[in-house]
C-alpha cells in the first residue's frame, strides 16, 4: 500500500531534515518505508520507519519533550513572573 501525505510532514532523518512525501507499507513482516525529499538538496530517499523522527511542531504540541528548554515563551513567562504550566501529556506525546 502506498499513502501520499497531503500535506507533507516535516521529519528528521539520518541525512538531515526533509519533507515526507509517501509511506510505503509492504505488510506486517516488514517495516514501513518513508519516502522523503531532503531539504538541503532535494534528493528523494527511502528511509526505514526506525530512522524517522517527526520534527518539532509547537502548534500541535508534537515532539516538544526534547525541546523543553526552548526559549519561545520562556522569556515572556519570566518577565511576568509566571512559570509555564505543564502541557497535557496526551497532547505532547508522540509515541
Amino acid at each position: 500500500m502506498i499513502l501520499q501525505l497531503n500535506p507533507t510532514i516535516l521529519v528528521e532523518t539520518p541525512l538531515g531534515q526533509g519533507q515526507a512525501l509517501f509511506l510505503i507499507d509492504y505488510g506486517m513482516h516488514q517495516n514501513t518505508c518513508w519516502v522523503v525529499a531532503l531539504n538541503e538538496n532535494g534528493i528523494v530517499k527511502h528511509f526505514d520507519c526506525n530512522d524517522i523522527v517527526v520534527s518539532v511542531n509547537y502548534t500541535y504540541h508534537l515532539n516538544t519533550k526534547k525541546h523543553q528548554n526552548h526559549s519561545v515563551g520562556k522569556e515572556r513567562n519570566q518577565e511576568q513572573g509566571k512559570v509555564a504550566a505543564p502541557r497535557n501529556a496526551a497532547l505532547s506525546s508522540c509515541a
